[in-house]
């Protein structure tokens, strides 16, 4: 069955995709998705949100359009390069036809315009606070580049909160138990000295001997967040690696699919 002839009848977060949780203060809604709930083939099977990994663009548009349905709103996908610029959403960037724009994060304080953030081991982080919405692609990359610190504070400036009322929810991600990483990696967290294990980095060296390291993604999210003045921080128990039935993995299958972290004001 193609997406041509499949008839939508979605109006809601289907039941297998995860559901951000936020305390009072918030009024936002969204989801993460996985792999369920679309009607593209294998190896993308079935919710491929990704127009980059040769997938029937047909079905991609398909499921693009069930997660916009689901949302109830305009979902805004923007050009993802691990950095760490931040985009604050207009309503010319949802117009039909229009060029995503290059940012690894994006805010929104109009209740028309969701945040969405791809992923299939990255981590995404949505943000909500009283009077906006941000949604942010942390790789290790930006991570270490500081997408989650320069999002809290352009979504801070936008909604005119303080970090403290910020709350953020960490969707699936690649786990500590499965995402190898070598010496550039911690150098980029400044951990370069640390030649055995060390805080959300342990050291495993691969079967050729070589130093190896297991690096714990969300860990260091909870750190940086934490830093940023954040104190609600939730989520983050998923490994997208592991969980190859639920999730579409990069490292697994680079070609497999991506999935979406969405996220709206009420």
């Amino acid at each position: 069955m193609t997406a041509n002839n499949v008839k939508n009848e979605l109006t809601k977060p289907h039941p297998d995709w995860l559901l951000p949780e936020f305390g009072p203060g918030v009024a936002a809604e969204g989801f993460m998705t996985t792999r369920a709930g679309g009607v593209s083939q294998a190896p993308h099977a079935s919710m491929n949100i990704g127009s980059g990994v040769d997938d029937e663009p047909a079905a991609v548009a398909e499921n693009r359009r069930r997660v916009a349905q689901a949302s109830g709103v305009t979902p805004v996908y923007v050009w993802q390069v691990h950095g760490a610029k931040v985009l604050h959403l207009q309503p010319e960037h949802a117009l039909p036809g229009a060029r995503p724009v290059q940012a690894d994060a994006s805010i929104s304080t109009s209740p028309e315009l969701a945040v969405a953030i791809q992923a299939a081991d990255c981590l995404p982080v949505l943000f909500a606070a009283p009077g906006g919405v941000g949604g942010a692609h942390a790789g290790w990359r930006g991570l270490a580049a500081g997408v989650l610190e320069h999002t809290v504070q352009a979504l801070c400036e936008a909604a005119g909160c303080r970090p403290e009322q910020v709350q953020a929810w960490l969707g699936a991600c690649i786990g500590p138990q499965a995402f190898e990483v070598g010496a550039e990696v911690l150098a980029a967290f400044g951990r370069a000295d640390a030649p055995v294990d060390s805080e959300f980095f342990r050291y495993q060296p691969n079967t050729q001997g070589e130093p190896r390291w297991r690096a714990d993604l969300p860990g260091l999210a909870r750190q940086r967040l934490r830093a940023a003045g954040l104190i609600h921080i939730r989520g983050g128990h998923w490994c997208t690696h592991s969980e190859s039935s639920r999730f579409f993995s990069f490292r697994r299958e680079a070609q497999g699919g991506r999935m979406v972290a969405v996220l709206r004001l009420r």
